[in-house]
């Protein structure tokens, strides 16, 4: 075959995508070269994106000279393809997805552990997306978020020159260009909590339709299992009839052979946005299902029970509150502390440390325990990890679904040979200790008692939310379910105490307030 001319951009994240597509061609015995092609939003960079007219501004010439021929194929972040191609051109390979996470880099002097995202209260931080802006400003209200172009570099060069207290960057791009980003405080934010754009870490290469021979050679670089899932993100968008400015996000991943699927949108970059999750053993007609989920005539609960108290700036409330939906929050039992002071033998060899609750964390730091150098924290979820932050901790290990089961496997790899303490309730389960493999050292710590609370109320939510196992037993045991009630559990225990009782329930995929909200928001009532 004759030699193959790549169309890029010139930037440096677009040269390594270029570059690298011409590396596996030549492994595949097929000689190119590279072409570099500037484009509208290479050029205009005093305009936020949103302000561009039309859609393509990364890829709109790239594909005018495909179409006239002067280039084979062009390379592209997928995200950054609007949803429809012009005709004569098709996407002929998709590469395998790098991680689809956030980075938000902090100025050293702007950390505070504390707070979450480890970033000080009022802080600036650069992006110039709207979907970042929404979801970011969803977190921590307190943030003042600014506009932010250039490529990858430029842009942490003015964190550099501090015209920022942090920046928010996709860490697929960090990760291909290789930076040193010693000098900041990095903090990763997980796709399931910063939902990413649709096709966020991935490659389309992009060439003219009738091109038979070429398109055979590319399957080889074709990832199908990237390319399912990101056809699904992309038909979300493609619904909602969004561009990459639309406050969006969708992210699918295969678990298990189930597809496990995130949305969150709102209606500008100041709106809160809503959230949901799917999992299903088929894509098709995922789409459409989820896009109906932000149906603005769609009837949601008008009140929700929760088995624990809210606090007034919880993520959980202002989701709730954004839709007008009343909060019944009360705990139906009480704890008590078991212990007055931390026996320093039992911390003297400890490497980790794992809590399995918020309580657990609590009741533990109370003891103002003397703890090891060099500990380490593992937690079952992000509620224990915002717990953990307000004793100036950061949590190496987070849980991130509501199957304690798969939680203890994956900590369980982390920690052979190790010593672990586990602070718990009195009448914990202790499904992650029982998960641990014969070679961990585990030390036993009871730290607190609960203690069911009595007459309690029932209550006329059309959505029943109960946080553990105590919870359900206190309340059906004066209390029935009635009319059509739905229930959620907030992780497995819970649910098979639901379950024992003979009712249904729906589980969140995470047991922490975003996971909550998801659920409620994805209930038909």
């Amino acid at each position: 075959m004759k030699k193959i001319i790549i169309g890029t951009r010139g930037s440096d994240l677009a040269l390594w995508q270029a570059n690298h597509t011409k590396d596996r061609l030549k492994a595949l015995g097929v000689d190119s070269e590279l072409k570099i092609i500037k484009t509208q939003g290479d050029k205009i960079l005093n305009l936020r994106l949103d302000k561009l007219e039309g859609k393509g501004f990364f890829t709109k010439e790239l594909e005018e000279e495909l179409l006239n021929g002067t280039i084979d194929l062009a390379v592209h972040s997928h995200k950054d393809l609007p949803t429809t191609h012009p005709d004569g051109l098709i996407i002929a390979a998709v590469t395998e997805r790098e991680d689809p996470s956030e980075l938000l880099l902090i100025l050293k002097d702007c950390v505070d552990v504390t707070q979450k995202l480890s970033l000080k209260k009022g802080a600036m931080v650069g992006t110039s997306s709207n979907r970042r802006k929404a979801q970011l400003l969803a977190l921590r209200s307190d943030l003042n978020v600014e506009d932010l172009r250039g490529n990858v570099p430029t842009r942490i060069q003015k964190l550099r020159d501090e015209k920022y207290d942090a920046i928010l960057l996709a860490k697929a791009g960090a990760n291909r260009l290789k930076i040193d980003l010693s000098e900041f405080h990095v903090e990763v934010i997980d796709p399931l909590e910063l939902v990413p754009a649709p096709a966020q870490g991935a490659l389309a290469i992009q060439i003219k339709e009738n091109n038979q021979e070429l398109f055979n050679i590319l399957q080889a670089l074709n990832d199908k299992d990237t390319a399912e899932q990101i056809n699904l993100e992309r038909s979300v968008l493609n619904i909602f009839q969004g561009g990459c400015h639309m406050p969006l996000g969708c992210y699918c991943k295969k678990e298990n052979g189930y597809f496990e699927t995130w949305t969150s949108k709102a209606e500008t970059d100041l709106d809160f946005p809503d959230r949901v999750f799917f999992r299903t053993k088929t894509t098709e007609g995922l789409a459409q299902k989820i896009v109906s989920k932000f149906d603005s005539d769609r009837k949601l609960a008008s009140k929700v029970f929760i088995s624990r108290e809210i606090g007034e700036h919880s993520y959980f409330k202002k989701a709730l509150e954004k839709h007008q939906i009343e909060i019944d929050g009360r705990s139906l039992i009480r704890t008590f502390p078991i212990l007055t002071k931390a026996d320093s033998t039992y911390l003297k060899n400890v490497n980790w440390i794992f809590f399995s609750s918020r309580n657990a964390v609590d009741y533990f730091f109370q003891l103002n325990p003397q703890l090891p150098e060099n500990v380490e924290f593992g937690v079952v979820g992000r509620g224990s990890q915002e717990a953990l932050r307000k004793y100036g901790h950061l949590s190496q290990f987070v849980g991130d679904s509501g199957d304690m089961v798969e939680v203890g496997g994956k900590f369980a790899g982390l920690v052979h040979n190790k010593t672990v303490l586990f602070p718990r309730a009195q009448d914990s389960l202790q499904t992650i200790q029982k998960s641990m493999h014969s070679s961990t050292k585990i030390i036993d710590l009871p730290v607190y008692e609960t203690v069911v609370a009595e007459n309690i109320d029932r209550s006329d939510a059309e959505i029943l939310i109960f946080t553990s196992p105590s919870n359900v037993e206190a309340y059906f045991a004066e209390n029935l379910l009635e009319g059509n009630q739905k229930i959620i559990a907030i992780g497995n225990s819970t649910g098979k105490k639901i379950g024992e009782m003979g009712m249904k329930y729906e589980l969140p995929y995470s047991p922490d307030e975003i996971g909550l909200a998801e659920a409620v928001f994805g209930l038909d009532v």
